[in-house]
């Protein structure tokens, strides 16, 4: 018999192998916890320096792949970007190299009651959940006050 984390591994792979595919603009919207953070501190996986002043996030690396694959986590459980990190956003990186993801400098629009900003990948988030956005200071202020330190929004790919 089949035990339920290696069937659970299994259809990880599976949907992984198809669905972690370059997102395109027709991705389903995503949605989960925006929180902000320094991007100035030093290098991005994208290998750039960034100031807390630009428009740019630090994308959950399981919020790169499909919603049926983010189906699967829910039943799966609360799996942790940091749990998949090298699985999901490294394959992309060609030879290894996560400056050269094609995610890298990839757009979205991030949404809350009613307002949005559109930011620049150039980071992974690693404690981000599913469909999390970790926002520079300059995004998640033009949602809402820094003070109140995590929203609940949505986001698309542009």
């Amino acid at each position: 018999m089949v035990s339920f984390t290696t069937l659970a591994a299994g259809l990880v792979a599976i949907f992984a192998s198809s669905a972690m595919a370059a997102p395109t603009n027709a991705a389903a919207a995503a949605s989960g916890d925006f929180t902000h953070y320094s991007p100035s501190v030093g290098l991005g996986a994208c290998g750039q320096l960034h100031q807390d002043s630009e428009f740019v996030v630090a994308l959950c690396d399981k919020g790169l792949v499909s919603t049926v694959l983010l189906a699967v986590f829910t039943v799966v459980g609360s799996l942790t970007c940091d749990t998949l990190s090298h699985a999901d956003f490294d394959p992309r990186a060609p030879g290894g190299n996560p400056n050269n993801n094609p995610l890298c400098g990839r757009r979205l629009r991030a949404s809350f009651e009613g307002k949005s900003v559109e930011v620049a990948v150039v980071d992974r988030c690693p404690a981000c959940s599913a469909g999390s956005l970790d926002l520079s200071p300059a995004a998640f202020s033009q949602l809402a006050d820094l003070g109140r330190g995590r929203i609940q929004g949505s986001w698309v790919w542009l």
